[in-house]
């Protein structure tokens, strides 16, 4: 029975086939039919043709309608329409022409540093970095709350930009024979994958991503105090405020640009910002 249809219809179609292949009526009337369609839709695409150009037309002459109304208003009301673009270009304006005399403090590219000590030192004594400290120094409880994966951090001198190692280590020197301040180097490079890490501990510890740090150009580093065979990193200690303080000083004086004066204060940091070097967040 569930056959029944389908030879039905298959009979129906074999009828109708061979009705247009042996019988002239049926294939003539067919003919026509198809015909006939093709020219309903071959009028339906001109009206539509015809339609879509005369819209054409009549957008075009509204837009030049409206061109002309809009000048033909500015040119009544030229003072007004001059002075509303004078105030528009005015302030772009002059960020423009006053771009290189007047940069956000601690932000630019570049440092002129000619008449300073380091450009003296650059050209004079090359400075050796200290011994390093024992690793025990950086593995108190106190240390490793303060500043979470400080014990792996990588502490060499070697790895730095060799124009940045000069400044940092005129900064040690000056705080010590200046100010009576040791200074010890917490971190210097920073390697992509550890800044990662870092990063996804949270915004406390760090904003930055991977190469987006001048820690991982070898043009930045974390530094403390040392005083009494201990790291005196806690900002609530008067002594250490103070010689953070004097660590900014220092480091200016040099060149470098000192975290303690950003949104987010990172005391310890200090960076040489150089040309060509970008790092989305300078930390």
């Amino acid at each position: 029975m569930a056959m029944l249809p389908a030879l039905l219809i298959y009979f129906v179609l074999a009828c109708g086939l061979l009705g247009l292949v042996f019988l002239p009526e049926p294939r003539a009337w067919v003919a026509s039919r198809l015909m006939s369609l093709a020219g309903q839709t071959r009028e339906v695409w001109s009206q539509s043709a015809r339609r879509w150009q005369r819209g054409c037309e009549e957008t075009t002459q509204q837009a030049a309608a409206a061109t002309g109304a809009g000048l033909s208003w500015m040119k009544q009301r030229w003072p007004l329409c001059a002075g509303a673009l004078a105030l528009l270009l005015l302030p772009p304006a002059v960020v423009y022409l006053l771009r290189d005399h007047h940069q956000p403090g601690g932000y630019a590219d570049t440092v002129d540093d000619s008449a300073t000590l380091v450009a003296q030192l650059l050209h004079g004594e090359q400075l050796v970095p200290p011994p390093p400290l024992p690793p025990e120094v950086f593995t108190t409880a106190e240390v490793q709350q303060a500043l979470p994966m400080i014990a792996s951090a990588d502490r060499k001198w070697a790895p730095l930009d060799a124009d940045f190692r000069q400044r940092l280590l005129l900064v040690f020197k000056i705080m010590k024979e200046e100010h009576g301040y040791e200074m010890a180097l917490l971190e210097g490079y920073r390697s992509p994958e550890r800044q990662a890490m870092l990063a996804a501990l949270g915004p406390h510890v760090t904003q930055a991503g991977a190469f987006k740090s001048y820690h991982q150009y070898g043009l930045a580093a974390d530094c403390a105090f040392y005083r009494d065979g201990r790291l005196v990193i806690s900002e609530r200690d008067p002594w250490a405020m103070r010689g953070y303080q004097l660590y900014g000083e220092v480091a200016a004086r040099v060149g470098l640009t000192w975290g303690g004066v950003w949104k987010m204060r990172d005391y310890g940091h200090v960076e040489l910002r150089r040309a060509g070097v970008k790092p989305g967040k300078r930390q």
